[in-house]
């Protein structure tokens, strides 16, 4: 049996009662997540603007469904496009480390959206995204990210539509047939370019976003019949064979439903390339455990594994400049002098450091390498070693798994305390109380419009947001 078929069969006949516990569970963690990243970023990331704008001036807006953080409604291709770029607009949203991948901003604003195309109730939404998560995940380590990314492609957005297509697939309840057929016109859609990395572009965050899109019209052009080409992911000028230069095509559907690879996925401590995370977690434990002082850094080094290097450490020279939040976020140095400075680093410290004085010239004493050791990690762990040098002494401190990664997750307080830095700004408690008890059950709720509603700021919150 083919890969696209065996996907195509897997998405179709799952229901909630194959899905373990712990994946219910983690897949509600990562919808309060996404969220409260997706409610920030539309009140304060720089592209959600002009991202509204062009909406409207396409006539998206005065549709049937939700858009996270605001009471207007869009058509569902529209919300399915803001939401994703909402959930990825700050880099905060969650990854798996093999796949070198961000899982949720296109899948579930997909699920959402088809949710509110049929009313389709809690159970099958997390249905749904588990399927999307599955078929997404499974894709990208089939291509090996590195190659994918050799080419200049970006596999959260390629294998992103593949995945947005199978949640929207089974909130439908497509066969596995129409299923197969959606993954054909998914397919013929699928993009996403590394080019952002260039100049600090806003293209990262909205082809993730639009990868959600393309799945969604792919999943309901199927459903009305439109008929797209079988074997898309294996076969030839297919997506697989397409997209990189050796692709290990067994691994596109293997062990479905027995390793589910929803259980890999990680969530963020700070809003920057994962990438980055083992180093900023050495850094910050180096500057507590040495007491060291930023007046006595002199320089710093940081080792990464080679493919990480090439997205947040080349070149130096550049990196150690950031003229905006995305080169920051894509910029070893400028959040590693972050950490130094504050010991963590949060969305805020991107408008607080990025233009202080301070915090660049220590970025200037910041030099990032290929670590030979890091590189034997990857791609099982996206692992880090920092050494810094005093004028009292060196210090070294490597971190193999970052925190938020499966065997170093989050606990439940820390993530709710992710979650309230996000949207205090713009929910009162008692709102963010009611959202998140609603997300953290949603599998008891007959549809997804009571957990939309409460994204929105209540009065008390845009008093606060005005206070501010």
């Amino acid at each position: 049996m083919s890969e696209t078929k065996q996907l195509a069969e897997f998405v179709a006949n799952l229901s909630f009662d194959d899905l373990p516990t712990q994946v219910v569970e983690r897949i509600k963690f990562l919808i309060m997540d996404t969220v409260g990243i997706s409610i920030r970023a539309m009140h304060d990331s720089e592209s959600t603007p002009s991202l509204l704008a062009a909406n409207q001036a396409m006539g998206y807006l005065g549709g049937q469904c939700r858009v996270i953080g605001t009471n207007n409604k869009y058509s569902p291709a529209g919300a399915a496009m803001i939401n994703g770029t909402l959930a990825h607009s700050l880099d905060f949203d969650d990854t798996h480390a093999a796949g070198s991948i961000h899982a949720s901003a296109p899948i579930i604003p997909a699920a959402l959206a088809a949710a509110e195309m049929v009313g389709a109730d809690g159970k099958r939404v997390i249905t749904a995204i588990a399927a999307g998560y599955e078929v997404q995940i499974r894709l990208s380590l089939s291509l090996n990210p590195s190659d994918h990314y050799k080419r200049g492609y970006h596999p959260s957005a390629t294998c992103g539509t593949f995945g947005a297509a199978a949640a929207a697939g089974l909130i439908f309840g497509l066969n596995a047939q129409d299923i197969a057929s959606a993954f054909g016109i998914a397919e013929c859609q699928t993009s996403g370019s590394m080019r952002f990395l260039a100049d600090g572009a806003w293209t990262k965050r909205f082809q993730v976003g639009y990868s959600g899109h393309n799945g969604l019209i792919a999943a309901t052009l199927a459903r009305e019949g439109f008929v797209g080409p079988m074997g898309s992911i294996e076969g030839k000028d297919g997506f697989l064979q397409s997209y990189a230069p050796s692709p290990d095509i067994s691994r596109a559907a293997a062990n479905l439903g027995t390793v589910w690879e929803t259980m890999n996925i990680a969530v963020k401590p700070y809003p920057s390339c994962r990438y980055s995370h083992s180093a900023m977690g050495a850094i910050a434990a180096m500057r507590t455990e040495n007491n060291i002082s930023i007046e006595d850094v002199e320089k710093v080094e940081v080792g990464l594994p080679h493919t990480g290097w090439r997205i947040i450490g080349e070149t130096d020279e550049s990196k150690r400049k950031p003229t905006g939040a995305v080169d920051g976020q894509f910029s070893m140095p400028f959040c590693g002098a972050v950490v130094l400075r504050e010991g963590t680093m949060g969305w805020d410290d991107y408008d607080k450091h990025l233009n202080d004085n301070d915090t660049l010239a220590l970025a200037a004493k910041f030099t990032t390498v290929t670590d030979p050791w890091a590189e034997s990690e990857y791609p099982d762990n996206m692992a880090g070693i920092v050494r810094i040098k005093t004028s009292r002494e060196s210090f070294e401190h490597s971190v193999t798994v970052p925190k938020g990664e499966p065997e170093n997750f989050m606990t439940d307080a820390e993530a709710r305390s992710k979650f309230d830095d996000l949207v205090a700004p713009y929910l009162s408690e008692k709102q963010r109380n009611a959202l998140v008890s609603e997300m953290l059950t949603i599998e008891k709720s007959s549809s997804v419009d009571a957990m939309l509603d409460l994204t929105c700021s209540d009065e008390q919150g845009l008093r606060m947001a005005g206070e501010d």
